[in-house]
C-alpha cells in the first residue's frame, strides 16, 4: 500500500496524465478510488462488468448505481463498506467490491454480501420475481489458501451430482494476487487488462494497459481528474491510513503469536526434561530398592 500525503501534487502543466511518469501516489486498488471510479463513469462500469460477463458491452443498456455516495464525504468505516450495488439491464443485482487486505474473512464476507444483495422482496411480494444477484470481488489475496484461481464462481450445487439448485445467486472472486494464473476467456474478454490497471503502481504500467484498450484510457483519464481533487485525496488517505492500521495490528498480533509459540516450545521441552529426570529418579530407586542400599 503506497501512503501519500495529501499535501503532494502532481505536477504536470499540461494537464495530461499521459506525459506523467513514476510512481502514482494512489493505486487504483485504493477501494474508495475503484468507487468513485465506477460511480462518476458509467461506461467504464458497464465495460468493466461486460468483461466479468463475458458479454458485449452492447448488450448492456443500463448500469445503475442503487447505492451512491456522496463523494468527498468523510466515512466511518466502523459502520460504512464501499461495496457497489448496481441494477444491470434493469434485470441483474451486481454487487461489486475491492478488498485489497485479507481481514481473513472474506468468504463469510462476501456471503453476506450476496444473501444482502439477494433479500430485495417487498413485503407481499412473490418470490419468483426477485431478481439474479452477483456479488464479484476483487481482492489481492486468496480466499483460499489451497485453491489459487484468477477468475472463480461459486453457485449452489446439489453434492452427489453437482445439479444447479438455482441461476439466481452466485459469488465471483477476481483474485489480483494470481494474474498469472488468467485463462484465454479472461484474457479475451479483457478482464486481465482490468486486473493490471487495478495492480499498476506506475504511469508507465497504466498508459501500456490504455494504448491497447480504450476503455481503460477513459478509466484512468477519470481517476487522473479524480486524484486531483482535495477532498478525493482526503478520503483516499484515509482508506489507506485505515487497511495500514489493519496491517500494523496483523502484524503485532503476528508477532505475539510468534513469542506465544516459542514460549509454548520451551515448556514442552522443559516438561520433556522434567519427564527425564523424573524417570532417572525412578530408576535410581528401582536400584536402591533391590540392593537394600541404605540411603541416609
Amino acid at each position: 500500500m503506497n501512503y501519500k500525503s495529501i499535501k503532494s501534487t502532481i505536477k504536470n502543466k499540461e494537464n495530461d496524465w499521459h506525459k506523467l511518469t513514476g510512481e502514482l501516489d494512489f493505486r487504483v486498488n485504493n477501494d474508495y478510488l475503484f468507487r468513485a471510479l465506477l460511480q462518476t463513469d458509467n461506461n467504464v462500469l458497464k465495460e468493466l462488468i461486460a468483461s466479468l460477463f463475458r458479454w458485449n458491452v452492447e448488450d448492456i443498456t443500463s448500469a445503475d448505481i442503487q447505492n451512491p455516495i456522496q463523494l468527498g464525504a468523510s466515512i466511518d468505516k466502523k459502520y460504512y463498506f464501499l461495496d457497489i450495488k448496481v441494477l444491470l439491464n434493469e434485470t441483474y443485482l451486481v454487487n461489486l467490491e475491492m478488498q485489497i487486505v485479507n481481514e481473513r474473512n472474506w468468504p463469510d464476507r462476501s456471503l453476506c454480501y450476496l444473501c444482502r444483495t439477494f433479500d430485495q422482496l417487498n413485503r407481499g411480494e412473490g418470490y419468483t420475481i426477485a431478481k439474479p444477484a452477483y456479488q464479484i470481488g476483487f481482492t489481492d489475496f486468496s480466499p483460499f489458501e489451497d485453491h489459487l484461481e484468477f477468475y472463480g464462481t461459486y453457485q449452489l450445487l446439489n453434492t452427489k451430482d453437482q445439479h444447479k439448485y438455482t441461476d439466481k445467486f452466485s459469488l465471483s472472486v477476481v483474485n489480483l494476487s494470481c494474474i498469472n494464473l488468467a485463462t484465454e476467456e479472461d484474457h479475451a474478454s479483457h478482464l486481465v487488462e482490468w486486473a493490471k490497471m487495478f495492480k499498476a503502481k506506475t504511469w508507465e504500467e497504466l498508459r501500456m494497459l490504455a494504448e491497447k484498450n480504450p476503455a481503460i484510457d477513459e478509466a484512468v483519464t477519470k481517476i487522473y481528474t479524480l486524484t486531483q481533487e482535495d477532498i478525493i485525496r482526503e478520503q483516499m488517505e484515509a482508506e489507506e491510513l485505515y487497511y495500514l492500521s489493519i496491517q500494523k495490528r496483523d502484524e503485532a498480533l503476528a508477532k505475539k503469536d510468534e513469542a506465544l509459540a516459542k514460549k509454548d516450545e520451551e515448556l514442552v521441552r522443559k516438561d520433556e526434561l522434567i519427564e527425564k529426570a523424573q524417570l532417572e529418579i525412578d530408576r535410581l530407586k528401582s536400584i536402591i530398592a533391590a540392593n537394600n542400599i541404605k540411603v541416609d
